[in-house]
């Protein structure tokens, strides 16, 4: 096994004209969706050396993330440590993985000029969410200008929320725009569409969202803030990974996809990265196109590591990321 360390290779979205015709045609069957998503967990299981590859394959892949009202520089510069190291270097010797690193440090914007300061030299991105995170319900024009801020403080990447009363009264149209001016406001940085799906009451509200927000320039799609009450789920993964799949088909660009909010075992890591690569293929296994939004999986992998190298589990607080 090598490190995989995070590169972005695909070019930018630069988004196409909206189509309406594609985005009023888009469907979800709901009880189809929900049998496939159903049959994954039992149907993929690897285990042994093959599951502590996959293991590290999602360490690459972590959007290692606080956004908590407490944060304090220090607990940030904890958690930009715990991203450069994210396994005990013993543990990483013995796997060959030495070199591991998080896929980003994901934070609120006060305090991107700490995380970038705690990551200079690594190569490990600065994501900040903005646009009036989580509701996203601020004043348009100061949204815009976080974003602005977020990109100048150096955040290389920026998750913005999405306004839900868009998605929920059909009006693809003001989405459309409204997204299109976030991607401009981005410049440079990647973008991150999040829909916050457990808000947007259908799965044919999320296929319509994530074509939108793909169309408009979204260089990734994303679930959840992880403030809602239900987040990332199965069932809306494959609805939003097959609504890439189709943009992919049509145009020829790659977008990325982010689960996040309520993933915190390894075992559901696992899940994910199997439908992943059962729906778009191994090339949607990379950093690049490919994130978890998480703060407590790390641990658990971790612990799940160790596991698989001594024969024994560890106690949880041994394995703490911050």
């Amino acid at each position: 096994m090598t490190a995989q360390l995070p590169q972005v290779h695909e070019p930018r979205n630069d988004g196409i004209p909206l189509d309406l015709d594609w985005v009023t045609a888009a469907q979800a069957n709901r009880s189809a969706i929900e049998r496939r998503a159903a049959t994954l967990p039992g149907r993929r299981s690897v285990k042994k050396d093959h599951q502590a590859a996959w293991l590290c394959k999602a360490i690459a892949c972590i959007d290692l993330t606080t956004l908590s009202g407490d944060d304090t520089p220090a607990r940030v510069r904890r958690l930009c440590a715990k991203a450069r190291q994210p396994v005990s270097p013993a543990l990483l010797k013995a796997l060959g993985m030495e070199g591991l690193t998080t896929g980003a440090v994901c934070v609120y914007h006060d305090m991107i000029e700490t995380a970038v300061d705690a990551l200079q030299g690594t190569g490990i991105p600065v994501a900040a969410v903005s646009t009036g995170f989580p509701a996203g319900l601020s004043p348009f024009h100061l949204r815009i200008q976080e974003i602005r801020d977020s990109v100048a403080a150096g955040a290389q990447e920026i998750d913005i929320v999405i306004s839900r009363r868009h998605a929920l009264t059909g009006n693809w149209q003001a989405l459309y725009d409204e997204m299109k001016e976030m991607r401009e406001a981005c410049g440079d940085a990647h973008v991150k569409a999040i829909l916050a799906t457990g808000e947007l009451g259908t799965l044919r509200n999320v296929a319509k969202a994530s074509l939108v927000c793909m169309m408009a320039g979204a260089d990734f799609i994303k679930t959840s803030t992880g403030k809602e009450p239900v987040n990332a789920t199965l069932p809306v993964t494959l609805t939003m990974i097959r609504a890439i799949r189709d943009y992919h088909d049509r145009t020829g660009i790659k977008v990325g996809y982010k689960p996040a909010g309520g993933i915190s075992k390894a075992k559901d890591a696992l899940v994910y990265l199997a439908m992943i690569k059962d729906e778009l293929g191994d090339r949607w296994l990379q950093p690049d196109l490919f994130r978890f939004g998480a703060s407590s999986l790390l641990g658990d992998i971790e612990r799940q590591l160790d596991h698989h190298l001594s024969g024994a589990y560890s106690a949880s607080y041994r394995h703490a990321i911050g």
